[in-house]
């Protein structure tokens, strides 16, 4: 049997592979949309297939490059830059890859994106195995498949749980932490010295990859907010004496609480009596990495979000017209507090009307991530519906 070592080292791997796997999840999924259903599995299988080879090699290098000296000191400055990143809100890219055509043409998509995408993982996964070419096999054929496999569900996990991501930044930082410490240039004094590091450096790592993550994230999100604000136009304003409750911002999203929402926007409605109410319904979609849109065409990026939005929206959009309410709907792409709060500040809107938790969620709050995102950049009322 092994020692608790190996199993603790090999869940770090498992953690870090899902976690930093998601952009290339989602290459994947965007290669392999445009083919016929029949292409779809074999490309998925074949790229992939290749894609786990490729990077077990590419490991196994690194595995063996960090036994020298001074090169774990770079990887864990390198690790610790990139789990920051990942608590930082990305930009999307207008989709420079060329479209795919063929059984081929996705393969080679998904083997270069991973070959690209993939020295934030190659990093991790090899500081972890800490030079158990065994342990680092068997984490990645544990991982990569079910990144490939089950990617829609673990995808939407991460969404719907935020506190994934940020688990899996700290954990990278951890990572980097014992990188610093087990360095061969300073391994010595620090087991003769100092050999509370061992294990402090790691913690200290955590903590400052979620605080300054999360700072970065905060400032990243006010900018955009404030820009957006100075330079969107805004519709005219419901003229002097018209009711007070006239134009209705509806975001949904599918979950029980957002149909929850979408239930008292109607009752609302019945309390007006003979009062038009004009609803407009929203789902934000957050946007894909950079990297992953370097590799996809524009069109693939849009579809992928269309697709989403619309499934999103499917249950809201059945009860309104079941009620035989008009509405309109809207699907912009970013930070989705914050984008709400736009629109409805665009459309000059009386009322935001949303559930307290939906896809996106943040636990350990009383309100969801998005709500309270909406709630601090709202020029409106905000009805959170529990």
């Amino acid at each position: 049997m092994y020692e608790p070592e190996f199993w603790i080292a090999l869940a770090q791997i498992i953690g870090v592979n899902i976690v930093l796997s998601g952009d290339n999840a989602v290459v994947i999924a965007l290669a392999a949309r445009g083919l016929p259903a029949h292409q779809q599995k074999r490309a998925i299988a074949w790229g992939s297939g290749a894609a786990v080879v490729m990077r077990i090699a590419l490991t196994i290098v690194a595995v063996e490059l960090l036994r020298l000296p001074y090169l774990k000191l770079v990887g864990a400055a390198l690790l610790l830059w990139i789990a920051i990143q990942l608590l930082v809100p990305d930009e999307e890219g207008d989709g420079a890859g060329e479209a795919v055509t063929g059984l081929a043409g996705a393969i080679k998509t998904i083997l270069l994106a991973d070959l690209v995408m993939s020295l934030d993982n190659v990093i991790a996964v090899a500081a972890a195995a800490k030079g158990n070419n065994l342990l680092l096999i068997i984490g990645l054929g544990i991982s990569i498949p079910l990144v490939v496999f089950a990617s829609r569900v673990l995808l939407t996990l991460m969404e719907k749980f935020p506190i994934i991501i940020t688990l899996g930044a700290a954990l990278l930082g951890w990572v980097a932490g014992d990188m610093a410490v087990t360095d061969p240039i300073d391994k010595p004094w620090v087991d003769a010295r100092a050999a509370f590091l061992h294990w402090g450096a790691p913690l200290a790592f955590s903590v400052a990859v979620v605080v300054i993550g999360k700072w970065l994230a905060s400032r990243k999100t006010a900018a955009a907010a404030a820009a957006a604000a100075l330079q969107a136009p805004v519709v005219a304003a419901v003229p002097a004496g018209a009711p007070s409750l006239h134009r209705v911002l509806l975001a949904a999203d599918g979950s029980p609480p957002s149909m929850l929402a979408v239930q008292r926007l109607l009752t609302l409605r019945n309390d007006l009596r003979d009062q038009q109410l004009e609803v407009h319904l929203v789902n934000v979609q957050r946007p894909l990495p950079g990297d992953v849109t370097k590799f996809v065409s524009g069109r693939s990026v849009e579809d992928y979000h269309r697709e989403r939005s619309d499934a999103a929206l499917a249950p809201a959009r059945a009860l309104l017209q079941a009620a035989g309410q008009p509405f309109q709907e809207h699907h912009p792409i970013g930070d989705p507090g914050p984008s709400i709060a736009e629109l409805a500040r665009n459309l000059a809107c009386d009322l935001v009307v949303m559930g307290t938790r939906g896809l996106g969620t943040h636990t350990g709050a009383l309100l969801g991530s998005v709500a309270q995102g909406t709630l601090e950049h709202s020029p409106v009322p905000v009805l959170v519906v529990k």
